[in-house]
C-alpha cells in the first residue's frame, strides 16, 4: 500500500501520492515529450480520477494508467482523444522491477476513489495552464491574456477573408467553447466557438482558413505543446474554472495605438490584395481608413 507522500518515478515523470491528490512532476530533457515539459507539474485531485490500471508494457516495462473522469480535466477535454499515447499525461511507464511499487500505488489510488468516479464530472477539477499564453499558427498569432483571446493575422499566411475582417478580439462572454484539431494530422486548427455559432456543427460555419474565429496550424506551427495548453486554458476560463490571472500580467485587450511601421506594412499588403483583385475599391479604402485611425 502506498503511503502519503510516497513517490513513484517512471520514464520522464514522478507521481507523488497525497491524501487528496496525485502530484505529477514532469522532467525536462531531450526525450521528455514537449507537452509534458510545457505542463511542468500538475496536481490531480482524487475526485478527478475514474479508474487506474497496471499492465505489462514493452521491453521489460509496466504501464500505470490513471483514467480521468470525463469533463474533469480541461486539457483532456480539449484534446478530445487526439493525443498520442506517448504524450498522455495520465500514463506512467516504469521498469518491470518497479511493478510491486506501482501495484501499491495503484491500490492506494483505487482506495481513494469515491462513488462518483463512474460518473462524468459536472465541472473541471484539474487546473488549466495559467494565462497569459500564446502560440504562433500558420496564419495568425493567438494570445490569451486571461480575459480576451486575440488573433493577429500573418501577412503571408492569412487568407484575404481574414485580412478583410481584420485582427480579431474575443471576450470570454462571447464564447461558449473551443475546438482543437491536432497539428499532427492534416487540417489541424483551433477554432473559437461563439455563442452565435454554437449550433453550426463540428466543422463550424466555414472552413478554418476562411473563418476569422479560427487559427490554422501547419508544419511547425500551432505545435501540440503550445496550442493544446492554450485551448485548455481558454476552455476552462469560458466554463469558469480557470485560475485567476494577476492584473499586472494582463495586457490591454485592445491597444489604442499601433506601431506606425506595422500599420504601413499592413496597408502595403492591402494594396497588393487590391491590385490582385482580391479587394474591391470600397473594401480597400474602408480597411485602409481603419488602419490609419489606429495611429
Amino acid at each position: 500500500m502506498s503511503r502519503m507522500g510516497e513517490e513513484l518515478a517512471g520514464n520522464h515523470a514522478v507521481w507523488e501520492f497525497h491524501s487528496d491528490s496525485v502530484l505529477v512532476r514532469f522532467e525536462r530533457g531531450i526525450r521528455t515529450p514537449r507537452l509534458w515539459q510545457a505542463l511542468g507539474r500538475r496536481r490531480v485531485p482524487h475526485e478527478a480520477f475514474a479508474s487506474v490500471t497496471l499492465t505489462p508494457g514493452k521491453r521489460d516495462t509496466v504501464v500505470l494508467r490513471a483514467e480521468p473522469r470525463p469533463g474533469a480535466d480541461p486539457l483532456m477535454e480539449a484534446a478530445a482523444g487526439q493525443l498520442r499515447e506517448v504524450c498522455d499525461p495520465y500514463r506512467l511507464v516504469l521498469p518491470a522491477d518497479r511493478a510491486p511499487a506501482a501495484a501499491g500505488f495503484a491500490e492506494a489510488l483505487r482506495g481513494a476513489l469515491g462513488p462518483e468516479a463512474a460518473e462524468p464530472a459536472g465541472r473541471f477539477l484539474v487546473d488549466a495552464p495559467e494565462a497569459p499564453l500564446q502560440f504562433k499558427g500558420y496564419d495568425a498569432k493567438a494570445v490569451f491574456d486571461g480575459s480576451t483571446v486575440s488573433l493577429r493575422w500573418s501577412r503571408t499566411g492569412a487568407s484575404s477573408v481574414k485580412w478583410k475582417a481584420g485582427d480579431q478580439y474575443f471576450d470570454l462572454e462571447e464564447l461558449c467553447g473551443v475546438r482543437w484539431r491536432t497539428p499532427e494530422t492534416p487540417g489541424g486548427h483551433l477554432r473559437l466557438v461563439s455563442r452565435e455559432h454554437s449550433g453550426t456543427g463540428e466543422d463550424g460555419p466555414v472552413a478554418p482558413d476562411q473563418d476569422p474565429a479560427a487559427v490554422v496550424f501547419g508544419l511547425g506551427y500551432g505545435t501540440v505543446h503550445e496550442s493544446l495548453p492554450f485551448a485548455a486554458a481558454v476552455l476552462a476560463a469560458v466554463r469558469g474554472r480557470g485560475p485567476a490571472v494577476p492584473v499586472a500580467a494582463v495586457p490591454a485587450a485592445r491597444p489604442e495605438r499601433r506601431d506606425p511601421a506595422d500599420i504601413a506594412e499592413r496597408i502595403r499588403h492591402l494594396g497588393e490584395l487590391h491590385s490582385a483583385g482580391l479587394l474591391t475599391d470600397g473594401e480597400f479604402t474602408s480597411k485602409k481608413a481603419e488602419l490609419l485611425a489606429e495611429l
